[in-house]
């Protein structure tokens, strides 16, 4: 049943982190949920996976490219692996289990007095890292976010032993 994924990994894993970037975008469009510095962090992973699963994506198919079909798979684990680090180290500073950055403390309120003092060339203070703006079964985004890019990581790894089995 995963089989076709696993053979499509690249492909597939461009299409999860575009899913992600897009989730995380919409929840703050739309959802007027504005990101923390950990936040944008986790994002920054995404953007590195998509970004290396489309150039692996056409890599491949270049003279001498299928011998790196297995270690594009590899690299793509540790990139997950990285961003399962960084959304876990967020959820633990949501759950105040440690200290987040000190650059992370803002408190994430948007007021009248704020908004003009923006206008008036102000800088914008950023939410603050250790409150979570959204649950879901007991878990934060960057809860979920952390299982989402494990999942991620161990589909990268599976699809590693498929190439090699191929071989």
């Amino acid at each position: 049943m995963l089989h076709p994924v696993l053979d499509r990994w690249r492909f597939c894993a461009l299409l999860a982190s575009a899913a992600m970037l897009a989730a995380a975008h919409a929840f703050q469009r739309f959802g007027g949920l504005a990101p923390c510095e950990l936040c944008l962090k986790q994002r920054t992973v995404y953007w590195v996976a998509a970004g290396f699963a489309a150039v692996a994506m056409v890599a491949v198919r270049m003279p001498g490219g299928p011998r790196l079909r297995e270690a594009s798979c590899w690299v793509l684990a540790l990139v997950f692996l990285i961003g399962a680090g960084i959304a876990g180290y967020h959820a633990g500073v949501e759950l105040r289990f440690w200290p987040g950055p000190a650059s992370c403390s803002g408190s994430g309120t948007v007021t009248a007095a704020a908004l003009k003092d923006l206008l008036n060339g102000a800088g914008q203070q950023m939410p603050a890292c250790d409150h979570a703006a959204w649950m879901f079964a007991g878990l934060s985004m960057a809860g979920w976010n952390a299982l989402a890019s494990l999942g991620l990581a161990g589909l990268s790894v599976a699809a590693s032993a498929r190439e090699r089995s191929k071989r």
